[in-house]
């Protein structure tokens, strides 16, 4: 009996992380290319389902595909409308697991294979070429799948009718259904995979263990057990976040419940479907039949599936900025330790941070044109909370990204990507603490009654004008690659404001010269210095993105 229970724990680890080793490699081999046919979505319904199938049935993970669909539409490159036609198919591609298991692993020694298949993936592992590497981690990965399911089918190859739970628990006839439905959402929820449940129901069922109506209880359960993950990767997130997460949970509920009122005409449809006597085919039957049954016929329900999610999840308190930033890692879910996932999350926090720091910068140029009472009562205010709100932002996001390199396994791009993000945070915090510089040395101005010729007031209006269409070209280009071309016009930036700047100190070096005010000249040209420190700040984000 103990020799049993521990084949079993050992099976399960073989086989869950033998599944995360699959989908982490086939992630960083090809994670870009899947994260940007995810985020480049169309608004077509249809395209976005046949890229929900064809990404999680190449990564073999529902959760890590709905994961990234919430993260998407969290940073706002995927809509509410888009991301439901992802997440129900999602949910059809997850169903090529329970395929694999049903079709490969019952059909000859799986072990005989396996372990030489281990063998070739860890030799991959040792090629320089980092696509190969990761491609070895994934064909590792399905080696020890396969070694976790030939323990599975050795751990439950005994007699059903010596454990009396067993065997009862199908003699109580619908509520025999119920308790194997029940069971199957925990499990599920436990293991974060409702693939790794399903093949261990198929298993199961294939030695005899359990009965093809109670498999079937336990298969329909998993499918609510598995909307852990992204319930799990919505927390903290915005409001439509959280409701891509809730339309995923309402898909499975609602088709659950539906598949459980029709269970016994959804069981004979799955019979006439499978007239093979193979229970493990017909447990794979039933997961494919459900799940493109749901799709059907919630597929042209979309707008009403939205606002349903927006009937339950109410619209975020307040737009406006809180008073304290908190950026938190969650790490409960193994499956939502996406790396890509956690990028993105990432680029819609540093976006969020440009966002204030572009708007510090309008306040300042207003200060420059009304610098006055009026200016200081209404900004400087806000600037401090601004700047304050900005330290934090900076402090927890580089937490936040080396958090992420110690913890996920990162490919050398995504590694390089975190890299240039703490540079980034570096730079838009800099230019924070400069803007405030800038508010304060203008309060002082107006404090002390500094005056100043107009024509030299108006002299700075454009060069902190050329400052400004520096900072919107960050606000714009943020997270993205610059071409040459928008580099070069960054460079060109740059130039006007350092030439610009050179001209308005030798102009204020000469007033000094005839005798104007000390204080107020030097004040002047440490505005001059704030403005061109700003610029070479710009400049050095725009060149982090060139590399990008």
């Amino acid at each position: 009996m103990i020799s049993g229970i521990l084949l079993l724990i050992g099976s399960l680890g073989f086989l869950l992380y033998g599944m995360k080793l699959m989908s982490d490699g086939v992630q960083k081999s090809a994670g870009s290319q899947l994260q940007n046919a995810l985020s480049f979505m169309t608004g077509n319904r249809i395209s976005g389902l046949l890229t929900g199938v064809i990404v999680t049935m190449i990564i073999q993970s529902s959760g890590a595909t709905t994961v990234m669909v919430v993260s998407f539409v969290n940073a706002g490159l995927l809509t509410l409308t888009q991301s439901a036609g992802v997440i129900y198919g999602a949910n059809i591609g997850t169903t090529v697991t329970a395929w694999i298991v049903s079709i490969f692993g019952f059909n000859f020694k799986i072990s005989a294979f396996a372990i030489p298949l281990f063998g070739f993936g860890y030799f991959l592992t040792f090629a320089k070429k980092s696509g190969l590497k990761n491609l070895g981690e994934a064909v590792m990965g399905f080696g020890l799948l396969f070694l976790g399911l030939s323990g599975l089918s050795d751990a439950f190859s005994f007699d059903a009718s010596k454990i009396p739970f067993i065997a009862q628990l199908q003699n109580y006839g619908i509520f025999s259904i119920i308790i194997g439905f029940f069971i199957g959402i925990v499990i599920t929820a436990l293991m974060h995979s409702s693939s790794a449940f399903s093949a261990i129901v198929i298993t199961m069922a294939y030695n005899g263990i359990i009965g093809w109506e109670i498999a079937a209880s336990m298969t329909l359960g998993s499918n609510i057990g598995s909307t852990i993950d992204a319930i799990l990767a919505s927390i903290g997130t915005n409001a439509d976040a959280k409701r891509a997460a809730v339309i995923h949970v309402l898909f499975n509920v609602i088709g659950t419940i539906l598949a459980l009122v029709f269970f016994t005409p959804l069981l004979n449809l799955v019979e006439f479907l499978t007239p093979t006597d193979n229970i493990a085919i017909r447990i794979s039957m039933l997961h494919t039949v459900f799940k493109t049954l749901c799709t059907i016929i919630f597929i042209p329900c979309v707008k009403q599936m939205v606002i349903l999610s927006k009937l339950i999840i109410k619209d975020d308190a307040s737009k406006e900025k809180p008073k304290n930033y908190v950026l938190e890692y969650q790490s409960s879910s193994t499956l939502s330790e996406n790396p890509a996932a956690r990028i993105v999350r990432l680029e819609k926090e540093i976006r969020d941070m440009t966002d204030v720091v572009s708007d510090m910068f309008d306040s300042i140029q207003i200060g420059f044109m009304r610098r006055n009472e009026q200016f200081i009562t209404s900004y400087i205010p806000k600037l401090a909370f601004q700047e304050d709100y900005c330290d934090q932002m900076h402090e927890q996001i580089v937490n936040y990204i080396l958090t992420c390199e110690k913890h996920l396994s990162l490919t050398e791009k995504q590694h390089e990507s975190l890299t240039n993000m703490v540079q980034v945070v570096d730079d838009l915090e800099s230019i924070t603490d400069i803007c405030y510089s800038c508010a304060k040395l203008l309060q002082k101005s107006v404090e002390k009654k500094m005056t100043f010729p107009e024509e030299d007031m108006e002299a700075l209006i454009p060069y902190v004008e050329l400052g400004r269409q520096f900072m919107q070209f960050i606000h714009i280009n943020i997270n993205t690659h610059l071409s040459e071309e928008k580099l070069s016009f960054a460079n060109e930036l740059e130039n006007y404001i350092d030439s610009f700047r050179k001209d308005l100190k030798k102009k204020a070096r000469k007033r000094l010269e005839n005798g104007a005010n000390v204080k107020a000249e030097l004040l002047y040209i440490d505005l001059v210095k704030q403005i061109e420190k700003i610029g070479d700040h710009a400049f050095s984000v725009s060149g982090i993105l060139a590399r990008t």
